[in-house]
């Protein structure tokens, strides 16, 4: 195979994960970090600098590259949405597009496909919908939706450079090493289910093997092409992922405790929108493509990570 994969974000808990599954293929990575000191390379597995603020990339790794995957971006629920803080969620991902961008534009380089993360985020609650979102759906107004549109228009420059883009509209990923799930499974240990408002809100997920298997297939399959959604065929309610976890974790011995809304949004400010919104997001367009899900449905994707949470 011998092929190299250049990836942004690397670090993260997609991008960890990704990196592990495409050396276990056979590809070279490269991930692109600020900070270098202390990362060691070994086989297949190398570092290379960027600086996305001072807008600077190790020139080298881009030209080993046959792809590049581009998943670097603040955390969008990390922190309080300051002004500022909402700033950095939008230009940590336009500003590493455009250095992307204009590497590949201004240097020989080798690289094929570009293949983006973007998020569900883009679309807007589904309280007014009576079908699914799809790809052909418009960005909502909100500070998500504007941000997701311009991650996407950011990164879209490659094309007219020649290279395959894919852009993969992400939807909440269930891992244990980081993100949502990880937080959900926190009140867990206490026998405490945390339902999120009235829990009626639809939650269009994905396990992170199947996301990673998603990234993989959009590289060898080069029928894929622009925008896909990156979520499992069966959203669930946030009161049914909740129970669902609960019984994974505590057979019968937890509480379901609802968290009012007016609690969760003096607890998170501006972020409860989301936490709260409802987004029913079709997978039609990627299952149409050929992908194949190992995990459709929420059950047997919870019951794969508290396993694998027991036997560590």
């Amino acid at each position: 195979m011998n092929q190299t994969v250049l990836i942004t974000g690397g670090t993260g808990v997609v991008g960890k994960a990704l990196s592990e599954a495409l050396l276990k293929k056979g590809y070279a990575v490269i991930i692109l970090t600020r900070n270098i000191t202390g990362k060691k390379s070994f086989d297949k597995l190398n570092y290379a600098a960027w600086d996305v603020k001072k807008q600077t990339i190790d020139l080298d790794a881009v030209q080993k590259a046959d792809i590049i995957i581009h998943l670097a971006g603040a955390g969008v629920v990390e922190k309080k949405w300051t002004e500022a803080y909402k700033k950095e969620i939008e230009e940590s991902r336009t500003q590493s597009s455009s250095l992307l961008v204009d590497s590949l534009k201004n240097n020989v380089n080798k690289v094929k496909t570009v293949i983006s993360s973007s998020a569900i985020g883009f679309y807007g609650d589904d309280k007014n919908k009576t079908s699914p979102f799809t790809e052909n759906d418009l960005a909502d107004k909100s500070f998500l939706g504007h941000t997701c549109k311009l991650w996407e228009e950011s990164i879209t420059p490659v094309t007219d450079l020649g290279k395959r883009l894919v852009i993969l509209r992400t939807g909440i990923v269930l891992s244990n090493t980081g993100g949502a799930f990880a937080e959900f499974k926190k009140p867990m240990r206490f026998g405490v289910a945390t339902i999120l408002g009235n829990g009626r809100q639809m939650v269009s997920w994905i396990h992170i093997d199947d996301l990673c298997s998603m990234f993989i297939t959009a590289i060898e399959n080069t029928t894929f092409n622009g925008v896909y959604n990156a979520v499992a065929p069966n959203p669930v309610s946030n009161k049914k992922l909740m129970l669902c976890l609960a019984k994974q974790m505590k057979r019968h011995f937890y509480i379901p405790i609802h968290v009012p809304s007016i609690i969760l949004k003096l607890m998170l400010g501006q972020r409860s929108i989301e936490v709260l919104k409802s987004a029913t997001v079709s997978c039609k367009k990627i299952l149409n493509a050929g992908f194949k899900f190992q995990y459709k449905s929420i059950d047997p994707a919870v019951e794969n990570l508290i396993t694998a949470t027991s036997r560590h």
